[in-house]
């Protein structure tokens, strides 16, 4: 949201999901944003690179899967770009779900463009999920594979479909085996189809183990760190679990490939001393996608 709210990127509708804080931030608090904020646009716009190649290459013709989405707004910004997959489904803890639901019901800038895009019988509306004929939001632990795929069934996932499944700093959070099995079943399941994987890389040397040590002092664990080594790790990872070809390349590299007028742009939005650091930084995350193609698109 601040990141949006500097200029980085545009997105309409995140105002909806995640309130501006009224605080003004203290300068060494908004140093930190310096560093993380042109990751995030490189993120924003290396994971949508990839989602709209997919969307192109398949004409609009597939699903797309949104793993842990959390408060995301893809399925907007689809829409008002004319690029909506047959279906778009989201999956969370039911709890972060109910969240997304209320917001949904009591903003008419999200309700609306869901039921533009309905067609067909009624909308289906709980506090735990959600189904119109276009979008899905669905209550699920990703670490129960079998639990995933009969609600994701009842809210008419077709097999048959082009699939791509985005799971962005998901897999971290679960053990290697978990997120294993759930690549496993991803790969096993869907005849046509392309997973996207977005989160941390290079995790042994010195700044991995400060990341980490950070994060334990704020009591979140990363329990899939172990599979976060290296980019060679992470490819060989979705290799292991039944995707056909697997590629990763790391943060800094995604910034490089970005058009540069617009890197020009967002760099001078801030000041950006320490370049090393954030460069660091950059070298620290990656974004990895593996496929698997019956129909050779």
């Amino acid at each position: 949201r601040f990141a949006v709210s500097v200029g980085y990127w545009k997105d309409p509708y995140i105002q909806y999901f995640v309130r501006q804080a009224k605080e003004r931030k203290a300068p060494e608090i908004n140093r930190g944003n310096f560093f993380l904020l042109p990751g995030y646009y490189a993120r924003v716009h290396g994971v949508s690179y990839l989602i709209k190649a997919f969307l192109k290459k398949t004409e609009c013709n597939c699903q797309i899967v949104n793993l842990g989405a959390g408060m995301d707004t893809l399925f907007w910004r689809l829409k008002d770009e004319n690029l909506l997959p047959r279906k778009y489904f989201e999956v969370d803890f039911p709890m972060i779900i109910a969240r997304k639901i209320h917001n949904i019901k009591s903003k008419p800038p999200l309700s609306k463009p869901i039921m533009e895009s309905h067609s067909g019988d009624s909308l289906l509306i709980d506090s735990h999920s959600l189904d119109s004929s276009r979008y899905s939001i669905v209550g699920a632990d990703l670490r129960f594979s079998s639990d995933l795929e009969e609600k994701l069934k009842k809210h008419n996932l077709d097999i048959h479909l082009p699939t791509l499944l985005v799971a962005e700093c998901v897999l971290v959070y679960m053990t290697p085996q978990q997120s294993a099995n759930l690549l496993k079943w991803a790969a096993s399941t869907f005849p046509v189809a392309m997973f996207i994987n977005y989160e941390q890389v290079n995790m042994t040397d010195r700044f991995g183990q400060v990341m980490i040590e950070n994060l334990q002092r704020r009591q979140c664990n990363l329990a899939g760190v172990e599979v976060c080594r290296s980019l060679d790790a992470q490819r060989e990872r979705l290799l292991l679990n039944g995707w056909e070809t697997a590629r990763a390349i790391d943060m800094m590299k995604v910034y490089s490939f970005l058009p540069q007028a617009d890197v020009k742009r967002i760099e001078g939005l801030e000041f950006l001393d320490e370049k090393e650091l954030f460069e660091q930084l950059m070298q620290h995350y990656c974004i990895c996608w593996a496929s698997k193609d019956s129909s050779n698109l």
